[in-house]
């Protein structure tokens, strides 16, 4: 069997490693025009920052792919010929395929206004937009960041690090104000200012100036204002990297489109990671799963189902982590900004310290639909359990020392979390 997986991120190379695992003759060529090996996405920051060197983000040695006798193409994908079963590369090679799979990815958004494509405007998402970030920040006097969510804070605390002020816009009334209930998102902000960064909210940019040379060297925001900067990072989300399939038979919306099996309509064709739209049922809506993990668990779903062994996807109970400069989030289940009908909110905050505990429940039945974290960090596996089994709000309140995090080296605050909470509940229930 020749499996041909174009892009080397986590989905790629989870699906290469498990169909070596499945099926030990199957001919297996990772294709990616990014980079020669796979390397941690999320560690581009560090490389920036100092904390890291290249070797260090690459998880596996050079020799573990040839041990695996999993062939690595370092070359551009022009288009697919289906019929044929054909990948054709930039330079004209076809290369012949049994079964494929599309692990393209993502691409930063674009912001759609003048002057988005002068030097030294950019994203951040590949090493390439790494490259052009050491290039273009060089002995700036300001840069600015359009777009909240995880990469703008990124770019945040990178530009930190090398002291070059930053001015932060937001378009919503607070910092990830479609992700975030309006007191986590209040918390993270003040902590972003806190670190000298001239967050506005509220605010987008309308235009981007350039100078002579076609550099940046101002933005023109939604209120009038001129801003001078030498660097605009981009951060308002990403979209699945499929253009170069548009135009053929693969049914394509926002994302490629998979069934719960992670099959395309096209016979041994299969998508996964951020490039995939899954509709689970008919009835339900599409969706494109952007984290880590879950590129990982697709990557292990879809490689059964190449090697014949057809495994539906299950992502579980939803999770994400981050890190808003040195204060840590976790989130669990349902934790919308706008909480859906009949769900209530226990709400814990340090009166002092940046530390928050958020746990939505459903007001009929009490069942517990999700949690906020940030400065405290709970055990993944609890909370999950606990959203698994529908433990009642009663039940988690009772064993919430049970989901802290080694108590050795974290203090713990559940005496006071209880007893907020159990005056909230009380409250409710009254």
């Amino acid at each position: 069997m020749r499996v041909i997986i174009i892009g080397n991120g986590v989905t790629g190379v989870t699906a290469a490693t498990t169909i070596r695992k499945l099926d030990p003759t199957a001919h297996i060529t990772i294709i990616s025009a990014e980079s020669e090996h796979f390397f941690s996405r999320t560690a581009l920051m560090y490389l920036y920052m100092g904390h890291m060197q290249y070797r260090h983000i690459k998880p596996y040695e050079d020799w573990f792919w040839p041990e695996r006798n999993i062939n690595l193409l370092h070359a551009a994908v022009q288009s697919v010929d289906f019929n044929a079963k054909q990948v054709i590369l930039e330079n004209h090679t076809r290369i012949d395929y049994d079964k494929l799979l599309l692990a393209t990815g993502s691409l930063p958004r674009t912001l759609g206004i003048p002057g988005e494509n002068l030097a030294g405007v950019q994203g951040f998402y590949s090493l390439h937009d790494l490259a052009q970030l050491e290039q273009y920040s060089a002995n700036i006097p300001r840069a600015v960041i359009v777009g909240g969510g995880l990469i703008g804070i990124e770019l945040a605390e990178m530009f930190y690090t090398r002291c070059i002020p930053v001015t932060f816009l937001v378009r919503e009334p607070y910092y990830w104000g479609n992700i975030l209930p309006e007191a986590e998102g209040t918390l993270i902000q003040e902590h972003i200012r806190a670190h000298g960064i001239d967050l506005r909210l509220n605010t987008t940019v309308s235009e981007i100036t350039g100078d002579a040379e076609g550099r940046v060297k101002s933005i023109i925001t939604n209120k009038g204002e001129e801003i001078a900067a030498n660097l605009v990072g981009v951060a308002v989300g990403v979209k699945p990297n499929v253009s170069f399939l548009e135009n053929s038979d693969l049914k394509i919306n926002r994302g490629v489109l998979v069934n719960q099996y992670l099959e395309t309509n096209l016979p041994d064709v299969y998508a996964a990671g951020d490039c995939a739209e899954i509709l689970p049922e008919p009835e339900n809506k599409p969706v494109v799963e952007q984290l880590w993990y879950t590129g990982r668990m697709q990557g292990e779903t879809v490689a059964h189902s190449i090697c014949n062994r057809r495994t539906v996807y299950n992502r579980g109970i939803w999770f994400n982590s981050a890190k808003f400069f040195d204060i840590e989030y976790q989130t669990y289940g349902q934790v919308p900004a706008v909480p859906a009908p009949e769900t209530d909110s226990l709400l814990w905050q340090h009166p002092k310290e940046k530390k928050l505990v958020r746990i939505n429940y459903h007001q009929p039945s009490g069942k517990v639909l999700g949690f906020n974290l940030l400065g405290i960090r709970y055990r993944h596996e609890v909370c999950e359990k606990w959203l698994k089994e529908e433990k009642p709000i009663s039940y988690v309140l009772k064993h919430l020392r049970e989901a802290n995090f080694d108590p050795e080296f974290y203090r713990r605050h559940e005496k006071e979390i209880i007893r907020t909470f159990s005056r909230q509940l009380s409250a409710v229930l009254s």
